[in-house]
């Protein structure tokens, strides 16, 4: 099965970075670029897509107004957003219209692989199952992960460790909420910044931390914050 997609972004400059980051990935081709809402609309009509890549900030119409105007008009399409907008009005209406991912920018190809191959293995499975069980469809679909009984954690990414994972979360709290830098936690914990980023990365993926990118002398620098009302995100891993 190949899925083609749409780059929906007005800055040439990330459209061609989505492009770049689509072509390395297995079952997906490119269906076309559109710079704005209703050069979008005039591509969905006169050839197939399956998968939006959608931008929310853009002239005249924004991207929300598209994903509105997909679920009006019944298409058979589906939407990942991509987009600088972070605050949780704009995702929820996202979601409500039925998103299937939120990346919010600056990300890095990791996330955006991740996003592109859940969402191809979602659609894989529901293509070649007539009928779905519910213990399939928890798994493979709605990603309810059920814990054991015994309270035995989920599995960590390769290279996080429990008994690091406190300790540099009991650094970031430390913060009071204030950005710092995969440095200032190497420094405080005493631990090498290539280890550190592998848990910083971890925390953002569950929506613990808030990445952004700061652009000063010498090469920009990501700075993260811990968000509040977040803590019980990570209850399964620890």
């Amino acid at each position: 099965m190949m899925i083609r997609v749409l780059i929906v972004e007005d800055d040439p400059m990330v459209a061609e970075f989505n492009k770049r980051y689509l072509a390395k990935l297995e079952g997906f081709q490119l269906a076309g670029v559109a710079h704005n809402v209703d050069d979008a609309k005039d591509l969905m009509d006169r050839q197939e897509v399956d998968l939006l890549l959608l931008d929310i900030y853009m002239p005249k119409q924004n991207g929300l107004e598209l994903l509105k105007y997909i679920r009006k008009q019944e298409k058979a399409i589906d939407t990942i957003l991509i987009t600088a907008a972070s605050d949780g009005e704009k995702i929820k209406m996202a979601l409500r219209y039925g998103a299937a991912d939120y990346l919010i920018k600056p990300f890095e190809f990791d996330r955006f692989k991740q996003a592109l191959e859940n969402y191809k293995a979602k659609a894989n499975f529901l293509n070649t199952n007539l009928h779905v069980r519910q213990k399939d469809l928890d798994e493979k679909i709605l990603s309810k992960v059920q814990r054991k009984k015994s309270g035995t954690s989920l599995p960590l990414p390769k290279g996080v460790s429990k008994n690091t994972l406190h300790r540099v979360l009991d650094v970031i709290k430390g913060k009071n909420y204030l950005p710092f830098s995969t440095e200032d936690i190497a420094d405080e914990t005493n631990i090498s910044r290539v280890s550190i980023r592998k848990y910083l990365k971890f925390l953002v993926e569950l929506g613990i931390l808030e990445q952004s990118l700061t652009y000063g002398i010498g090469r920009p620098v990501y700075l993260y914050k811990y968000k509040k009302g977040q803590e019980d995100r990570i209850k399964n891993w620890l």
